[in-house]
């Protein structure tokens, strides 16, 4: 039962404060404590929210009471019930708005707690924990059953597998039907139990080359990990929705009925070629997201999966939510709310009908340091925004969010746009899971959509039925991509038997009919006919050879990567001799890793020459700064190598294998060169006006931004650094001269995103950098941009004060050692979102 010990709101008399307290408030962020005293909630003057938009603190949690909470719902009067992520639960009631009245919490006193997913629905409260304790892991329904407004019964609807920790059971969210609740698990959890599959139940890694690991974080741990799924309110019968994701905490529905989540990153891969940053997806029935542990992870080219709606950056996603409901401008009702825990930020991601799915920008709409987001939801009774910080038994409380600006706040029209591509699509996801002699004829015309999503529903949709009753349309089919799509699923579904006419197909298709996008579909699925059907014979190796080996090296480095992969698979006797050269002239360490990965076990074709040369990049490699698990990974790959020498080859190369690394910075590296001149932005202004039109160098370009140590910090194109921000879309954002002023003089203007902050200890020291992570006492910083492992950690019970630097991370110079045509075509490349195409590289 629900006890009636009350407990008043600590700090009620908290004013909401605007952007343009921001500096100030940054002074009062963190108050001294006393050694074992507990921290104060994070105060609303620390925090930057949006102008119009006011923050209000309503609950001071009592961590040796209450514990810290990771999760809220709102029940059927607006009151919020929250879990503490160690204990049990509580039911709390807002003060009023305008009310300086207490805000009441009530102690939710049954065996049910640790929870990390609430709903309420049909008069039941929903629970998901993930903890041992009670029953264990699993879906539970704690229902009031007679009446009194106390909760007193709680039954175990489901148990999950006991895998979990926090990448283990997650939220619980109602359908769009209003008769279903779909529950959101991370990948350190087995499959439920199910009796429908809408992804084709045909699991695998599916990696052509054996994979490396780094620190090892949850080795063992195989797909089908990552999943969401669909149940009845009893918890009766179990349909697996979507697989592929590494922990996504939460998901909401968008009016559209479409599902969409906030997958996390991991932060051990950074600055490695299969580093994934944090992402919003859009999940569709079928959907496969190609997470994998260690260096498996698929990019988000691959065919046989589906792409993000965009990627955030590194973080730590927690609870999620849409704006419906809420009393705020029409665009922000409309907006999908993510939060990052590590970084302590909320943001809004604006959604826009893109054909079968969507794209998306973002928007920071509250931030604080530090500000350890958990949950939030809509509160239907007075149109607020409620959301709580805490976790890892960090410091909780609980805040409301209220629009007082001028905008109009009458409920927002249901968004247009992209009705006929998704009827389409839900047509085609109608045949998942099941047999159906309609689905083939329905499914055939859309393998070939120019609409990825549509040909991804078509695909699953034709693998649920017998592959005898398609295959052959497939290798009848003269449509290009309707007949890689088809070859795909035939590389899943079909019969081993039907190797040789696969990569007969594959064999006859002429690459340069083929757009890029399909050319890398085409090197997946021969890389699938492989890792499904077996090892080619060898007539079939010498075939594949006389295609594939023409084709490599292209300009393109995606598909170069691919194809490197596939001739050392293979044993190319060329590949060694083309690949060191990729691996040389490389401007970014991701792509010289993605080569030296997939050398590592090539026996053919290696000269001298080329082995000391391909041996000498590790030394090189030695200066390479990236994530925990980076100088691991590295570390594999050489020792791989290793093992593909006789002794005799290692007494020739003992010079190279035992040479002391000179360990460089990405800084000292672009110091070394040669000084050019201390470039100013009017003198370089002319020059945008007229070099930027065409006649740009696109390799020069790229060369310049890895030597530049851009790279190093940034990522762009799906490479590169995560600690600053992503650059790809800078040419929506920047003119070339406000480009060139950024980097010219980066502390002009410092985003609130990307600001470092100060803090200034009990002993007068300070410490500079980002806020990357939280426990209950210490704040990681990460102290060093250009080394994503440069942290240190600060004793919050000892820090004085923290307050916002005005210096950028990002040092000045760094185009000082570059001259003019250089720096022309690298403002090229990134205002060409690096498209080779584009008109200025004509």
């Amino acid at each position: 039962m629900i006890s009636h010990q009350m407990k008043d709101a600590s700090n009620t008399p908290t004013q909401a404060w605007g952007h343009t307290l921001l500096l100030l408030a940054y002074a009062f962020l963190v108050t001294p404590w006393v050694t074992g005293a507990e921290p104060e909630a994070t105060d609303p003057a620390a925090m930057h929210v949006l102008p119009g938009f006011n923050v209000e603190l309503l609950y001071s949690v009592p961590r040796d009471q209450q514990g810290s909470w990771v999760s809220m719902c709102h029940d059927d009067k607006g009151r919020l019930i929250v879990s503490d992520q160690d204990g049990g639960l509580y039911r709390i009631t807002p003060r009023a708005l305008g009310s300086k009245d207490p805000t009441r919490v009530e102690s939710i006193d049954l065996d049910i707690g640790h929870a990390q997913g609430l709903v309420y629905a049909w008069g039941h409260l929903y629970a998901v924990t993930n903890s041992k304790a009670h029953k264990g892991r699993g879906l539970y329904r704690v229902k009031d059953t007679d009446g009194d407004d106390r909760f007193d019964e709680v039954t175990l609807l489901k148990k999950f597998p006991e895998e979990g920790g926090e990448h283990g059971p997650h939220a619980v969210i109602v359908g769009p039907d209003q008769a279903s609740l779909y529950v959101i698990v991370g990948n350190q959890t087995t499959l439920v139990d199910h009796q429908k599959t809408r992804p084709t139940p045909v699991w695998g890694e599916d990696l052509l080359l054996p994979r490396i690991y780094g620190n090892g974080f949850m080795r063992g741990t195989l797909a089908p990990r990552g999943w969401i799924a669909k149940t009845d309110p009893e918890g009766a019968t179990w349909e697996i929705i979507a697989t592929g994701f590494r922990n996504e905490y939460d998901a909401a529905f968008n009016r559209h009925g479409e599902l969409f989540t906030y997958d996390a990153d991991m932060e051990w891969d950074v600055n490695t070629p299969w580093y994934r940053p944090t992402r919003v997806c859009m999940v569709p029935s079928g959907a496969e997201f190609g997470w994998r542990n260690g260096s498996g992870k698929w990019p988000d080219y691959y065919p046989d999966s589906l792409p993000p709606v965009v990627d955030i950056g590194p973080g730590s996603p927690t609870g999620v939510c849409f704006g419906y409901g809420a009393k705020f401008p029409e665009k922000y009702q409309n907006a999908f709310y993510i939060n990052d825990w590590s970084y302590g930020k909320l943001y809004a991601v604006h959604l826009r009908p893109d054909g079968a799915a969507y794209s998306a920008h973002v928007e920071e709409f509250i931030t604080g340091s530090p500000l350890p987001l958990t949950d939030m939801v809509i509160n239907p009774k007075d149109g607020a925004m409620y959301f709580a910080i805490g976790g890892r038994r960090t410091k909780s409380a609980l805040y409301r969010v209220t629009y007082e600006g001028r905008e109009s706040t009458v409920p927002a029209p249901l968004m247009t746009g992209g009705e006929d591509q998704r009827a389409i699509r839900r047509h085609l996801e109608s045949f998942h899971g099941r047999q159906d002699p309609q689905a083939v004829p329905t499914a055939l015309p859309y393998l070939g959509h120019t609409d990825r999503y549509l040909r991804f529903a078509a695909r699953i949709a034709l693998e649920h039925q017998p592959a005898a009753s398609w295959q052959e349309l497939v290798f009848s089919e003269t449509n290009l991509q309707s007949r890689l799509t088809g070859l795909l699923a035939l590389t899943r579904v079909g019969s081993p038997e039907l190797k040789p006419r696969l990569l007969e197909a594959l064999n006859a298709l002429s690459w340069n009919t083929l757009s890029r996008e399909q050319q890398l579909d085409y090197l997946r699925v021969y890389s699938l006919t492989f890792i499904r059907m077996g090892e080619p014979s060898d007539p079939e190796r010498e075939a594949a050879l006389a295609t594939l080996n023409p084709l490599f090296p292209t300009q393109d480095r995606f598909q170069n990567v691919e194809l490197c992969q596939l001739l050392c698979y293979l044993q190319s006797p060329e590949a060694a001799a083309k690949s060191v050269l990729l691996l040389e002239g490389a401007p970014s360490q991701e792509e010289q890793i993605d080569y030296a990965k997939s050398m590592r076990l090539l026996r053919t074709g290696w000269t001298e020459d080329l082995q000391k040369r391909y041996f000498a990049w590790f030394v090189k490699a030695a200066a390479y700064r990236g994530g925990a698990s980076f100088r691991k990974f590295v570390d594999a790959i050489k020792n791989d190598a290793l093992s593909m020498l006789n002794d005799g080859q290692k007494v020739a190369m003992k010079d190279i294998l035992e040479a002391e690394p000179s360990i460089q910075s990405p800084l000292e590296a672009i110091a070394a060169r040669s000084f050019v001149k201390e470039w100013s932005a009017s003198e370089l202004q002319r020059a945008l006006s007229t070099s930027l039109k065409k006649g740009r160098d696109f390799d020069k370009g790229r060369k310049v931004f890895g030597e530049a140590a851009c790279f190093s910090c940034h990522r762009f194109d799906g490479e590169g650094g995560a600690l600053g921000p992503d650059l790809t879309s800078a040419a929506g954002k920047f003119s070339p001269l406000d480009l060139l002023e950024s980097i010219l003089e980066p502390s002009k203007v410092v985003s609130d995103q990307y600001a470092p902050s100060v803090f200034t200890m009990e002993n007068g020291d300070t410490v500079t950098g980002r806020v990357i992570n939280l426990g209950s006492d210490n704040i990681t910083v990460n102290v060093n941009m250009f080394d994503p492992n440069g942290n240190v950690g600060v004793d919050r019970k000892k820090v004085v004060s923290i307050e916002p630097s005005k210096i950028s991370m990002m040092p000045e110079g760094l185009l000082n050692m570059l001259e003019k045509d250089e720096i022309m075509d690298l403002l090229a490349y990134v205002l060409s979102r690096g498209d080779r195409n584009h008109p200025m590289f004509q």
